[in-house]
């Protein structure tokens, strides 16, 4: 009750700023902190990346570390997969609360954003896939070749260096209304710096050592997120520029087999656009999907139920 309520007062508090009528795309701008948070966590990493490789590759990494990192990249990437995307955005499993505040939990220590403000970011997405008001479409500037590639690097991690936000009172209300969500999402800061810091921890623990604490946090921290960030974008601009298409969509999402294992079945894009709220992406035959089978498993262990799996009928709907 308390959350529903909590729920309604917000939407009061909508209603007083916009009216009766149709809730904007975008929310008040992010502020200038937020604008530059956003910086230092996308664009940081990665120049940090590109200086240190070079220099530590071969010298400073550790079974320890990469270890740590494939760990870390799995827990924080399903959180975004089948937290984040599949559970939240797009409904297509319950799950129990434990299992919901756990995903949502792993998927904020992907430094992506809080869960609502990144379901209404993909929502408003599929709103408007590929069309004017998606916020990050590689076909924004048009199909020319220069065009493409601008909308290339503007779909990858341009959109994210604005300050608009989507509305979450239009697209995520369910999730503002969400007690749990909201107090995980207070908590982003804390669970972000956690993710970097953990590693840390138990490097420098396990071996004693400062160095094996820094390099830890090169690898298990700062690379893992680097990487995991770079997969996850390319969802948004590859996986609507080149690849399969199989299945009919009213978007241009494509199928890009080489990102499957990376992505956990992500990339299986086109069969995602076609069917939204299934809860396997790789639908067709030899279509690896990592988080599917995760959430085969959370039903086993009635952690999920009432999962949206394909069936015969559901896919011959959109089959081209």
């Amino acid at each position: 009750m308390e959350a529903v309520h909590s729920g309604r007062a917000e939407d009061v508090r909508v209603r007083e700023v916009y009216g009766d009528g149709p809730r904007p795309l975008a929310d008040a701008p992010r502020s200038v902190a937020g604008l530059v948070t956003v910086w230092v966590f996308v664009i940081g990493p990665f120049v940090a990346l590109l200086a240190a490789v070079p220099m530590a590759w071969g010298s400073g990494l550790s079974a320890l570390d990469l270890a740590m990192a494939i760990v870390a990249y799995l827990v924080t990437g399903f959180g975004l997969t089948a937290g984040y995307h599949r559970l939240f955005t797009h409904r297509s499993f319950k799950a129990v609360r434990g299992l919901r505040i756990a995903l949502a939990v792993a998927g904020s220590m992907g430094i992506q954003g809080s869960p609502v403000q990144w379901v209404a970011n993909h929502r408003r997405h599929h709103a408007f896939a590929d069309r004017e008001g998606d916020p990050h479409s590689p076909w924004r500037y048009g199909t020319g070749p220069v065009a493409v590639v601008k909308g290339l690097l503007y779909a990858h991690v341009g959109w994210m260096l604005r300050r608009e936000l989507s509305n979450r009172m239009r697209f995520a209300p369910d999730l503002v209304a969400d007690r749990d969500l909201r107090v995980i999402g207070r908590l982003f800061g804390p669970l972000a710096a956690a993710s970097l810091l953990v590693p840390a921890f138990v490097g420098g623990a396990v071996t004693g050592t400062w160095t094996g604490a820094l390099t830890a946090l090169f690898w298990a921290g700062i690379v893992r997120m680097t990487v995991l960030h770079h997969v996850t974008w390319s969802v948004n601009s590859i996986c609507h520029l080149i690849g399969e298409r199989p299945f009919q969509s009213r978007d241009r999402a494509t199928n890009v087999w080489a990102l499957a294992l990376p992505s956990l079945g992500e990339s299986w894009h086109n069969g995602h656009h076609a069917d939204p709220t299934c809860a396997r992406h790789g639908i067709l035959p030899g279509q690896l999907d990592a988080t599917a089978r995760l959430i085969w498993l959370f039903e086993r262990l009635r952690w999920a139920y009432q999962v949206r799996w394909p069936t015969v009928d559901r896919t011959a709907s959109y089959a081209g």
